[in-house]
């Protein structure tokens, strides 16, 4: 999940302010919690035998906050990303470190790993995207275009192209073999903080910051096709379920909504965290959503029921980002505590 502004009574006010500082500015990093007026009934946590993690190990390395994690495809390496601007790649069973990416000039934001496993995309605040080579650890293109801070990645699942949202009210596709900008997406964008692509590479999500909307585009023709909106403060992570059919979105909130596509309807509003959600992300059999927040917990939820089924602590500061294994047995964490966790499913 992309690393967020302190959220202000003025949007605009504070985004023309990291504007005229040339996104320069790091003073929102230590931003106190801020409250919101959205309230709801709580549910209670319901014990699962389908659900159950444990904290298993802590990865220790970063010199400042987790900002992004991702997992490779075939479940045995971690990647890291942390605002003391570097990517950390790691050996998910042992925890031990592979190796350290280095090449941005300001903290990154958002990574995102290819479908076949090759390439990691990094987003920076550097305004750049930049991609590199898993086997070897090794740069192999910078993507400049933004004008802003790049918020968030995403890989196409079929089309070798990667999607990019940033703070200059962009949104960006890229060939990922030669590193040429394919398209700019035009219609309703503004300062973009998340995006998400549909598992059939059809559909491109992104988040509009002052509306608290959603937009939804046709990856193939760069138009706008939709918008949802329902979100009281600004929607910091989106993920779509494995079949492709809902949508699910985190907001500074404090709640997350599932969206049905066919319909644009919402379906269910889960609420319980207390303070903002900022990373969310579906297992991969599309029964559980995990969220994380800023109120140092992760929350595992039944999809059909939209009920809570665990919460997780351990962390002792804000959670910025998490991510399923693919077997859907391990979750891993990064926090503002500059840890990373591994949760595994007890048996």
């Amino acid at each position: 999940m992309p690393l967020s502004m302190n959220y202000s009574k003025n949007k605009v006010l504070t985004v023309a302010a990291i504007a005229l500082l040339g996104c320069g500015a790091v003073w929102f990093w230590q931003s106190s919690p801020a409250t919101t007026s959205a309230s709801s009934k709580k549910n209670p946590p319901i014990k699962s035998a389908l659900v159950n993690f444990n904290v298993a190990s802590t990865f220790k390395g970063h010199a400042k906050p987790i900002s992004a994690v991702a997992i490779h495809p075939d479940g045995k390496t971690l990647a890291s990303a942390s605002t003391d601007n570097t990517i950390k790649l790691w050996n998910l069973a042992t925890g031990e470190e592979r190796y350290t990416l280095r090449g941005h000039q300001k903290w990154i934001n958002s990574i995102a790993i290819s479908p076949d496993g090759k390439t990691l995309a990094s987003a920076s605040a550097d305004n750049t995207i930049k991609l590199w080579n898993l086997t070897t650890g090794k740069l192999t293109r910078t993507l400049s275009g933004h004008q802003a801070s790049v918020q968030s990645v995403a890989f196409s699942p079929i089309s070798g192209t990667v999607a990019s949202g940033s703070w200059d009210q962009s949104l960006k596709l890229w060939d990922v073999a030669t590193g040429k900008e394919v398209r700019t997406f035009s219609g309703d964008c503004d300062v973009v903080d998340a995006i998400a692509i549909s598992p059939d590479g059809t559909t491109l999500a992104s988040s509009n910051y002052f509306d608290n909307s959603i937009k939804l585009w046709d990856l193939r023709t760069g138009k706008q096709t939709r918008g949802l909106r329902g979100h009281s403060e600004a929607i910091h992570s989106l993920a779509f379920s494995p079949d492709g059919k809902t949508i699910a979105s985190g907001s500074w909130d404090k709640t997350i909504k599932i969206w049905d596509l066919a319909t644009a309807k919402e379906i269910h509003t889960l609420t319980g965290h207390e303070n903002k959600v900022e990373s969310i992300t579906f297992s991969p059999n599309g029964r559980t959503l995990a969220s994380a927040s800023w109120d140092k917990t992760i929350k595992i939820w039944n999809v059909a029921t939209g009920i809570e089924i665990q919460t997780l602590k351990g962390h002792n500061n804000k959670i910025w980002s998490i991510a399923y294994s693919p077997d859907g047995k391990t979750l891993a964490s990064g926090s503002f505590d500059q840890t990373i966790k591994i949760w595994r499913v007890s048996q």
